[in-house]
C-alpha cells in the first residue's frame, strides 16, 4: 500500500515538473519571440547594416555557448534576451533586402509558415504515443549535410544548392521541434532555458529558409 502511495506520489510530482518546464519554455519563448520582432522591427525602421559574418557567427555561437553554459542560473535569462536580440538585429537587413528587392511579399506568407509549422509540429509531440528518438541519427546526418552544403556553397555559389540547403533546414528545423517538445514532456528535457534556445533556433531558421524559398520560387527570375 504504501510502495504504491509513493509510486503515485513521484508520478504526480514527474508530471508536475513536466508541466512547469513545458509552461514555462512556452512562455519564455513567447518573450523572446517578441523581443526579437521588437528589435527587427528598429533595426528596419533605422536600416541598421548587416554586421557582416565573422560578427554574425561570433555573436550568435558565441551568445549561444554563453547561454547554455548559464542556464542553470539567472545569466541564463540576460544571455538568452542577448542572444535572441541579437538575432532580431540581424534579421532586420535582411528583411530590407527583400523589401528592397521588391519581395517583401514573401514576409508574411513566411511568418504564417513558420507559425503553423511550429503549431502542427508542437501539437503532434505533445499528444503522440509513439518514440520520436528515431528522429536523432536523421538529425545527425542532416547536420553534417547542412555544414558541408554551407561551406561547399561560399564558394560554388549554385542557386539550386542554395535551394536544396533552404529545403534541408526547412526538415531539420521541423525535426528538432519535433524531438525537443517531447523530449520536454517524457521528462528528458528539464531546463526551460535551453529547451527555449533550442525551439527559438529551429523557428528562426524555418523562417529564414522559408523566406529564401519563398524568394527564390517566388522571385522574376
Amino acid at each position: 500500500m504504501n510502495e504504491r502511495f509513493v509510486s503515485a506520489s513521484q508520478t504526480q510530482e514527474s508530471v508536475l515538473a513536466t508541466n512547469k518546464v513545458l509552461r514555462n519554455t512556452y512562455f519564455l519563448l513567447s518573450l523572446t519571440l517578441v523581443w526579437a520582432a521588437v528589435v527587427a522591427g528598429i533595426s528596419m525602421a533605422a536600416n541598421l547594416p548587416y554586421p557582416g559574418i565573422i560578427i554574425t557567427l561570433v555573436g550568435f555561437y558565441g551568445l549561444l555557448f554563453l547561454t547554455e553554459k548559464n542556464k542553470n542560473n539567472s545569466m541564463g535569462l540576460v544571455f538568452t534576451f542577448l542572444f535572441t536580440g541579437f538575432t532580431g538585429y540581424t534579421l532586420g537587413p535582411i528583411l530590407n533586402m527583400y523589401v528592397g528587392a521588391g519581395m517583401g511579399w514573401a514576409i508574411a506568407p513566411a511568418l504564417g509558415g513558420t507559425a503553423l509549422t511550429f503549431m502542427a509540429c508542437s501539437a503532434y509531440a505533445l499528444t503522440t504515443k509513439r518514440d520520436l528518438s528515431f528522429l536523432n541519427g536523421m538529425l545527425l546526418a542532416g547536420f553534417v549535410v547542412l555544414v558541408v552544403g554551407m561551406i561547399a556553397n561560399i564558394f560554388l555559389q549554385m542557386p539550386m544548392l542554395s535551394v536544396a540547403i533552404s529545403g534541408i533546414f526547412v526538415l531539420f528545423s521541423t525535426g528538432v521541434i519535433l524531438l525537443t517538445t517531447q523530449s520536454i514532456v517524457r521528462g528528458g528535457e528539464t531546463n526551460y532555458i535551453s529547451a527555449t534556445i533550442s525551439l527559438y533556433v529551429s523557428i528562426y531558421n524555418l523562417f529564414l529558409s522559408l523566406l529564401q524559398l519563398l524568394g527564390i520560387f517566388g522571385g522574376d527570375d
